[in-house]
């Protein structure tokens, strides 16, 4: 039987980063066959294949983290539904102590490790479904295009909420998505980013990065 990782190597290339070309990634050309194939190879009722593509958070959580490494040098990372694991790679380059990626697709994990190898970082440490925990400590918490669904983007909230009591900083990326209170948050940094039009509603995407806005109530209370 084909390996998570033989299957990541068959089915995308080798490639830089649309905006992050410091960062090489194995993604796909395509969405529908691939799911398909990955269904036939796995077994069907899987979760679409996310880790395959550079979601335009994604890439707007990595370019400004290398871009302002400070905020994470020498600190533990946890990347939240990390996918592909650009994130958590852009932050291993950018000097951070420890990173750990939040991942629950098996082929995802594969990609994750062969993404991380192809950028000569440490694998991340990877660890499951964490949004019902308390991040192990981490001192800085990456959610990349987590909003893409209500029930998704409730449990991905109600876990930045309580980071953020907790004094963890957060960083979001994201378009601006349906699911994102927008109110909660402030923007960082915002910038327009090439994407695949058959997973977005255009070529390209402006992504901003958010960050808890300090003075609205939700992220006030302990």
């Amino acid at each position: 039987m084909t390996t998570a990782e033989e299957f990541v190597r068959s089915a995308c290339r080798l490639c830089p980063v649309p905006g992050v070309a410091e960062i090489r990634l194995h993604v796909a050309d395509e969405v529908i066959s691939l799911w398909q194939r990955t269904e036939d190879e796995f077994g069907a009722g899987r979760q679409p294949p996310f880790w395959a593509f550079a979601w335009p958070g994604g890439q707007a959580l990595a370019r400004y983290l290398l871009d302002h490494p400070g905020l994470i040098a020498g600190r533990s990372v946890l990347d939240v539904g990390s996918g592909s694991g650009l994130a958590a790679i852009a932050a291993a380059r950018a000097g951070a102590a420890t990173v750990t990626a939040s991942e629950v697709d098996a082929v995802a994990v594969a990609a994750i490790r062969l993404n991380a190898r192809a950028n000569g970082v440490p694998e991340p440490a990877i660890v499951g479904d964490v949004l019902d925990g308390d991040a192990d400590g981490a001192e800085v918490v990456l959610a990349g295009d987590v909003c893409y669904s209500r029930p998704v983007a409730e449990r991905v909230l109600g876990f930045l909420e309580r980071m953020t009591a907790r004094g963890t900083s957060v960083l979001v990326g994201d378009i601006g998505r349906a699911f994102l209170p927008r109110e909660r948050f402030v923007v960082l940094e915002a910038r327009e980013f090439p994407v695949m039009a058959e997973l977005e509603d255009s070529s390209v995407k402006r992504a901003m990065v958010w960050a808890p806005d300090p003075k609205a109530p939700c992220w006030m209370h302990e």
